[in-house]
């Protein structure tokens, strides 16, 4: 049986063992400096024991688990760590595999993608391009126009909801009549009277 129909039947069965989504304990890659770095002491502080052993010790979370993973909000997916924005939610669809899954990237360069030939097979790891942070793994079984199927970890993303305009607001603002200053009006003055420039009176002779 091929790689690609083990993984398959791996995604469809949905096994938590295999970690479909992620490296095997004590497994390595090639190193990399970051453009965005923290120390473990500040990530273990402010991610969760979840998040920090998905991110930073290429974990997984066990299938159907994620927080994310049923999620339907309208909004973008940033990683965890750094706060780069990676997926928006249009492109998010239910593979049935037990992780967020979506079929295209906010932008092409906020993904790294390193080869990874654990389990006996050849699939793509998913990492952060900006902090290197273990995301998950890439298929080409996904649906149109991409064909991709980018299977993250639900710990890996942090969700940020879109937000509506004001509306009351600015019908507050249309709904407010303009405040019209009318100028004093010249009193009327007593017939046979004239006002003068400095305002004293005069008599008509």
């Amino acid at each position: 049986m091929s790689g690609f129909n083990l993984l398959h039947l791996v995604s469809k069965g949905q096994p938590v063992n295999l970690r479909a989504c992620s490296l095997p304990s004590g497994a390595r890659r090639t190193k990399k400096t970051w453009p965005v770095t923290f120390s473990k002491e500040e990530l273990k502080e402010r991610l969760t024991p979840m998040q920090y052993h998905v991110t930073q010790e290429r974990g997984t979370e066990s299938a159907f688990t994620g927080e994310l993973t049923f999620n339907k909000d309208s909004g973008t997916y940033s990683c965890v760590v750094c706060g780069t924005p990676l997926f928006s939610s249009k492109t998010k669809f239910d593979s049935g595999s037990g992780w967020p899954s979506f079929y295209d990237l906010l932008k092409k360069d906020s993904i790294d993608l390193t080869d990874d030939f654990t389990y006996g097979m050849h699939r793509v790891e998913t990492t952060c391009s900006q902090c290197g942070a273990h995301l998950g793994h890439v298929f080409d079984d996904g649906p149109r126009p991409t064909r991709k199927r980018y299977c993250i970890n639900s710990a890996s993303l942090a969700f940020n909801p879109e937000t509506a305009p004001d509306l009351n607001q600015n019908s507050e603002s249309s709904n407010t009549a303009p405040e019209i200053k009318s100028e004093a009006q010249p009193e009327p003055s007593t017939p046979g009277e004239t006002k003068t420039p400095a305002g004293e009176e005069k008599k008509e002779l």
